[in-house]
């Protein structure tokens, strides 16, 4: 279980396709282009450098933690007011849900009942459940396949 991938909002980012999946593969790929010498002619191939790059640049730098480890959106309207209001998640703010919630329940239909079981349980609960998700390969892209 890991705090540090929890965001405002109540979504996990342990649970986010591109930490999860992506970024992965893409670690698996630059190591294994790099055995097969790929790091010697990639500036060969059209594109390649950018390719490069970039795949580079996730084996170096990763990807983000969450929002309320300093990483995301500094222009997300939900950081934002959790920020200013104190609160550790929205889901324990008063006015939750909010307006600003509206495109995330669209967008992530999951995250009404996370929430909910969020303000009830606790963030402890709430986060083993999101780490049990992510130990089963879950991604929030598995949702979307469901809608």
């Amino acid at each position: 279980m890991n705090e540090r991938y929890a965001c405002y909002c109540g979504l996990y980012c342990g649970n986010c396709p591109v930490k999860a999946r992506v970024y992965p593969a893409a670690e698996r790929l630059y190591e294994e282009m790099i055995k097969a010498g790929f790091n010697e002619v990639v500036q060969l191939i059209p594109g390649g450098d950018g390719f490069w790059d970039f795949l580079k640049g996730m084996k170096e730098s990763g990807i983000c933690i969450s929002c309320r480890d300093g990483d995301g959106n500094p222009g997300c309207e939900v950081r934002i007011c959790a920020k200013e209001k104190g609160k550790e998640m929205c889901a324990f703010c008063e006015e939750y849900p909010c307006e600003l919630f509206e495109r995330y329940f669209e967008g992530y239909p999951i995250l009404k009942k996370d929430n909910a079981f969020l303000r009830e349980k606790g963030m402890g609960p709430w986060l083993k459940m999101q780490d049990g998700r992510r130990k089963k390969g879950y991604t929030y892209s598995d949702e979307e396949k469901k809608g």
